[in-house]
């Protein structure tokens, strides 16, 4: 009987991968290895190293507006209640009963008190525990004790921004060159004037990366903002620590992104300058003088990606008379590219499987994309 000796198939470790793609010099850099976006094993690493270390956005403060509204989301598997107090205060608490673990809210509304729907423990607005039904006889049961614990929480400019980690720094240091580079537009300033929420078919890192860069856009945004961009005029800088972008000069066409004709304070590039701004990990933000929209991501298995995806207009063009004809124009506009762009990274997304899926060189006009593999390879590397 001949004796076969057993097929060894290699051990891919998309770390590994990641490190060594990042390592040569960004003239020489290629897109990052297809296994750091299909590989469970490295979802659970950025859901571990990523997500629950970093801050993650929960969308616009002025989307809370009063005592008791609240909103729900998750990090890296964590239920988590985002709500104003009694007083106003914006407060994230864990969204998980401490009796049998039931989760207590869900999707976005109004409340007095959080009520569990499993026993009806009941908490106040501030995460205590107000009522425990029949729980007089257990001697163990403290009520003091059980309150709901709570998250950090913080006003970012007007962002919910939240993170599961005790020790990170506030946003204002992590993200401590916005002031000087985009600070003249007050971004707190803007207000939100619609919010949804959407799944589409890709991993959560393609759709980052396609907000990253706009090399794509006179291809895959033919029939929207195309038209409108010059890659000869757009500005790839070296981004920051922990976030980068670029920045578009919008012609005329597309009159929401340039300054509002009152505006007598914005002066030459700056009044028709677009800013793209990704935030590692996953809050993606266009801010123009006239308007802002924002993705924040959250991966859903390897194959997913929940968005939450709002926008709004800045104060010149909220007091605008025509203010009602700026937010449908606004939101048809950007509903348009959402389309375009969901098409193009689906498509990216289902070219990955493939058995020939390689990644290309990046053009001068991916910086951004480097850069962002470098601190994801940083991240998942720090354990």
């Amino acid at each position: 009987m001949n004796e076969t000796t057993p097929v060894t198939i290699p051990r891919i470790d998309p770390a590994a991968e990641l490190a060594a793609t990042v390592a040569v010099p960004f003239e020489r850099a290629s897109a990052m290895p297809t296994s750091v976006y299909t590989s469970k094993a490295f979802l659970a690493l950025e859901e571990e190293r990523v997500f629950a270390k970093s801050w993650v956005c929960a969308g616009r403060a002025e989307s809370l507006d009063g005592p008791g509204a609240y909103m729900t989301t998750e990090i890296a598997g964590e239920p988590i209640i985002v709500l104003r107090d009694a007083k106003g205060a914006l407060r994230a608490m864990s969204n998980v009963c401490r009796h049998r673990m039931s989760t207590l809210l869900e999707g976005r509304g109004t409340a007095r008190v959080i009520t569990c729907p499993y026993h009806a423990w009941t908490y106040s607005l501030d995460g205590s525990l107000r009522g425990a039904p029949a729980m007089e006889l257990n001697g163990s049961f403290c009520k003091e004790n059980s309150g709901l614990p709570a998250i950090r929480c913080v006003d970012w400019k007007g962002w919910i921004m939240l993170t599961l980690d005790p020790d990170l720094a506030e946003p204002s240091e992590v993200y401590a060159e916005w002031d000087a580079l985009v600070g003249y537009l007050d971004m707190a300033s803007y207000r939100e004037t619609f919010r949804e929420e959407h799944r589409w078919n890709t991993n959560w890192k393609i759709l980052a990366e396609n907000f990253m860069e706009s090399y794509h856009l006179p291809v895959c945004h033919a029939g929207t903002i195309g038209g409108a961009t010059k890659l000869r005029e757009m500005v790839c800088p070296e981004g920051f620590a922990n976030f980068n972008f670029h920045h578009i000069l919008k012609a005329d066409s597309v009159p929401l992104a340039l300054a509002h004709p009152s505006n007598t304070v914005l002066q030459g590039d700056d009044r028709r300058r677009t800013w793209l701004l990704a935030m590692y990990p996953s809050l993606m933000i266009t801010l123009t003088p006239g308007y802002f929209w924002y993705l924040s991501l959250r991966p859903d298995g390897p194959d997913h990606v929940k968005i939450l995806y709002g926008g709004g207009l800045s104060p010149d063009f909220l007091s605008d008379p025509e203010a009602e004809a700026h937010l449908l124009s606004l939101k048809t506009l950007l509903d348009a590219v959402n389309a375009e762009d969901k098409g193009c990274t689906e498509k990216v997304w289902k070219g990955m499987q493939s058995r020939f899926a390689k990644p290309g060189a990046l053009s001068h006009l991916e910086r951004p994309n480097y850069e962002f593999a470098q601190w994801l390879s940083r991240m998942v590397q720090a354990g």
